[in-house]
């Protein structure tokens, strides 16, 4: 396979990295495994830029980074005949967890280069495609707290999330809301929503274990106090979905939210970067739209 491969400089593990270093492991690898590989690596503002040529260019677009990196990689390979990989190279890496990509770098650049290529499934809100998660309420909340604290690093951004958390912790915003899915039609407060590409698994970090299970995944936060919330985000910690009564789970393959609640202050997230909150969202799920290279069976 032609491959061009996008390292953004700034990722979690790739910051603290000798890109050097990876970029010659990548092509002594995949060339061994008989493919032609480039490698590139760029700073985050040209990242888009860089795999938007890549696309034009190669049959595979590879993609070292975090969540937001893949996300946008996705984004640009939905839907058209390219295969994205992924480098996990991020603080969380979720969706390459959900495609089982071993998170140790030169472990994922062997199983890559031996990979094949399946469909997954992606979504979309308001025409703007993700793979992982569409949210309002506590976790765009909890972003933008963060984004105030200066890191460096994986460990660094751990670090920050932690103040964020605790920060949104004490100080929550509730969210008046309308959601239609399905037959179901429901009115609520929350502090937060999240609509996920295929459900959560269990017992772990926050990503699908079927990212081809052709579904969207509904979580509405019922915590109604500062315990209640403490109680949901150490069920989140561990995984706990469908044992916490802190969260209502629902299915869907498209979901209408409009947001009744007034103010400014309040913002969305997808895949983790945030966007100003709009009055109306429209969720879909685009089953099979891109195709993934992943570790052989």
């Amino acid at each position: 396979m032609r491959i061009r491969a996008v390292l953004n400089r700034g990722g979690g593990t790739l910051s603290t990295m000798d890109l050097n270093t990876v970029s010659a492991r990548l092509t002594e690898v995949f060339t061994q495994a008989g493919h032609t590989i480039d490698v590139t690596a760029v700073e985050g503002k040209a990242i888009a830029d860089a795999i938007r040529h890549s696309c034009e260019r190669s049959e595979v677009v590879l993609v070292g980074g975090g969540d937001g990196t893949v996300s946008l990689a996705a984004s640009m390979i939905a839907g058209t005949d390219k295969i994205l990989a992924i480098l996990p190279a991020g603080t969380m890496n979720l969706f390459a967890r959900s495609l089982a990509i071993p998170l140790d770098i030169d472990t994922a650049i062997t199983a890559l280069a031996e990979g094949r290529v399946r469909r997954v499934d992606m979504a979309c809100v308001n025409g703007r495609p993700f793979v992982h998660q569409f949210s309002i309420g506590m976790h765009p909340q909890l972003i933008h707290l963060r984004s105030r604290i200066p890191f460096r690093g994986r460990l660094g951004k751990l670090l920050a999330s932690a103040q964020a958390a605790l920060a949104t912790f004490r100080n929550p915003h509730n969210l008046d809301v309308a959601l239609t899915f399905g037959d179901a039609e429901l009115l609520t407060s929350t502090s937060g929503i999240g609509i996920t590409n295929n459900l959560f698994g269990e017992g772990h970090l926050p990503y699908a274990e079927k990212p081809d299970g052709g579904v969207l995944g509904i979580y509405i936060t019922r915590a109604e106090d500062r315990w209640d919330l403490l109680a949901f985000f150490i069920n989140m910690a561990l995984g706990r979905w469908r044992e916490n009564n802190k969260v209502e789970i629902h299915e869907a393959h498209e979901v209408h939210l409009k947001i009744l609640s007034a103010g400014k202050r309040f913002r969305s997230a997808i895949d983790g970067e945030l966007f100003p909150l709009e009055r109306d969202y429209h969720i879909e799920l685009w089953p099979k739209a891109l195709q993934v290279l992943v570790p052989a069976e």
